[in-house]
């Protein structure tokens, strides 16, 4: 299968070095990167874990992204130059910005932010325009409801409103979840496509109570695909929701739920599809993460492409996996409106005979937002502009969140839960999800609500034995680094605070966190007590909402005096490429 991919400029270094990137390319030339040759007869658009950024951002790609095992040195888990090597793409070029974390304040100003709602809808229509709207389609892999302070108020009800005017046809979920049954389902009953997730089934209890269900012979809870004529070829979308929604967030959202990766529902269901209902083709929309889903295609046969989502990864081209009946296309497209996925599909005789493959950056700067969208995200924004526009504080450095270990956001957060509640030691969880703000940049309301905003904020004090504090670093450590991705659950390192260690990423579950040591220098002694901070705890708490602690620290002025920070020291992963510098 032949995967073809357009560089953004040729010429972008000789003149982005004096012009910012409105005048980088103008007119003609600014529209031609998003050319894109038509081929075959199918087009399936595809966004991820946007997060309900309706808004451009700046995001900065991970400097560490450490694969283990099978994984190491393989797509997604390359970063920096290991990343522009393996993808052809040059050092200084705006790809290098939208895919990596190279210079990234240096190319952010040369470059801009990428995404918003209402680039999104310029680019998805002129795309489904250029093949005809019976030939192309919408879907969207997830997290589309959650990551703003705007999104929580109104439970994802203002994305419901957005993902209708955008047009999309089909979606699975994840983060949709935590905001509770009943206003899931109340936000269906006004969304316009299909929420597809093949792997949600009853609990026992609940079927024995009748409790509502798309099937109730089977137990599912939602529909497990839909079928899309696109000219006259039948094309499956099969959705794959969050495996492990139960295990990451509070039960309490999902009682009457199961999840699961489902291999042996999600193959019957492709056998159905390929047999009786003669399709030509099978998409899973997945929100998996890309290492479940390379594990899943090897395994489950019939998926010709995996949409996937989850872990954040923007990987420009598919990754072929083979199984036993042949090869599936493996994608995951990035998050937070950066990026927007395009496969074109040769259909012919019941099968695909071709396919073409479009990771396309949606630079804001070069594209004219859609007026209806526009006035749309004004309109559900309207009533919070003024109390979220209060400038709070302004960083002197970069921040960001999303890397393996630690990031300025959640050293932030960890310090202004140390500080306000008086404790020794702060855990804060690694989402990977959340906006990076340039340093001279004011920090707003907003900003803050961007990185904390959940349906289950509260803080919490508790003691905790040293030991008890290693065996949490130990668990994380595991969901992040076990050799087989099933046993994954996505997200980064738990990020501590007041706190130094070591770990070693490859070594087994259990023994990857040592060398234990607090802010002055002390060993950590598994039998004594410490007062250890959070937030985001899966048991029900009763202190503040984390957005008013962490706005409280930073209204007193003290982060630009006290040291933000946790020491992380790795070891056995010399030389790995998801580590850059």
């Amino acid at each position: 299968m032949a995967i073809r991919r357009r560089d953004f400029l040729k010429s972008t270094t000789a003149v982005a070095t004096s012009l910012s990137l409105p005048r980088l390319a103008r007119g003609a030339e600014a529209a031609s990167i998003y050319d894109i040759e038509r081929f075959g007869n199918a087009r399936i658009l595809h966004t991820t874990d946007t997060h309900a950024q309706l808004n451009p951002v700046y995001f900065r790609e991970p400097s560490i992204n450490i694969g283990i095992g099978e994984m190491a040195g393989r797509p997604p888990h390359l970063v920096g130059r290991a990343f522009l090597e393996r993808f052809g793409i040059r050092p200084d070029s705006a790809d290098a910005y939208a895919f990596t974390c190279v210079e990234f304040e240096k190319s952010a100003g040369r470059f801009g932010k990428l995404g918003g709602f209402a680039h999104l809808k310029t680019l998805i229509d002129r795309l489904r325009s250029d093949v005809g709207e019976k030939h192309a389609m919408l879907v969207d892999g997830g997290d589309l409801w959650q990551g703003t302070g705007l999104a929580n108020i109104m439970q994802g009800r203002d994305m419901v409103e957005v993902a209708n005017l955008l047009g999309i046809e089909a979606m699975t979920g994840h983060w949709e979840f935590t905001y509770g049954e009943q206003a899931l389902r109340d936000n269906l009953e006004h969304f316009k496509g299909e929420f597809l997730a093949q792997n949600v089934f009853l609990t026992e209890e609940a079927a024995f109570n009748d409790a509502p269900a798309f099937d109730k012979a089977t137990g599912r809870v939602f529909k497990p695909s839909i079928i899309k004529e696109l000219a006259g070829h039948r094309v499956a979308i099969i959705g794959q929701a969050f495996p492990y929604v139960p295990i990451a967030h509070p039960k309490r959202f999902t009682p009457n739920w199961t999840f699961g990766i489902r291999e042996e529902e999600l193959q019957k269901h492709v056998d159905a599809l390929r047999g009786k209902d003669k399709v030509d083709a099978v998409i899973l929309l997945s929100h998996n993460g890309m290492d479940v889903d390379l594990k899943l295609a090897s395994r489950v046969t019939g998926i010709d492409v995996v949409l996937g989502g989850h872990t954040h990864d923007a990987v420009p081209q598919p990754i072929p996996v083979k199984n036993a009946a042949g090869t599936t296309l493996v994608t995951n497209a990035g998050s937070n409106g950066k990026f927007l996925a395009v496969l074109d599909l040769a259909l012919d005789k019941g099968k695909v005979g071709d396919i073409r493959y479009h990771l396309l950056p949606v630079y804001s700067e070069l594209l004219k937002p859609d007026p209806a969208m526009a006035e749309l995200i004004g309109k559900l924004r309207a009533p919070h502009v003024t109390d979220w526009s209060e400038k709070i504080a302004t960083p002197d450095r970069l921040f960001y969140r999303r890397d393996n270990f630690a990031g300025p956001i959640d050293e932030l957060i960890c310090t202004a839960l140390r500080t306000e509640l008086n404790a020794e030691i702060a855990l804060s969880p690694g989402f990977r999800w959340g906006v990076t703000t340039l340093s001279g940049q004011p920090l707003t309301m907003e900003d803050v609500l961007a990185e904390t905003a959940i349906t289950y904020p509260e803080t919490y004090v508790q003691e905790m034995t040293g030991s008890q504090i290693k065996d949490v670093l130990e668990d994380v450590c595991d969901n992040l680094f076990n050799a087989d991705p099933y046993y994954q659950q996505g997200g980064d390192m738990v990020r501590a605070g007041g706190l130094s260690y070591a770990c070693s990423p490859t070594n087994a579950i259990g023994s990857r966190i040592s060398e234990l040591k607090l802010d002055n220098g002390k060993a950590l002694s598994a039998n004594r007590h410490y007062k250890v901070a959070g937030w985001a705890s899966v048991n029900d708490q009763q202190g503040a909402a984390v957005w008013d602690v962490v706005a409280k620290y930073l209204r007193s002025g003290r982060m630009l005096q006290e040291r933000l920070g946790t020491g992380v020291t790795l070891k056995g992963v010399d030389g790995n490429p998801g580590i850059a510098g």
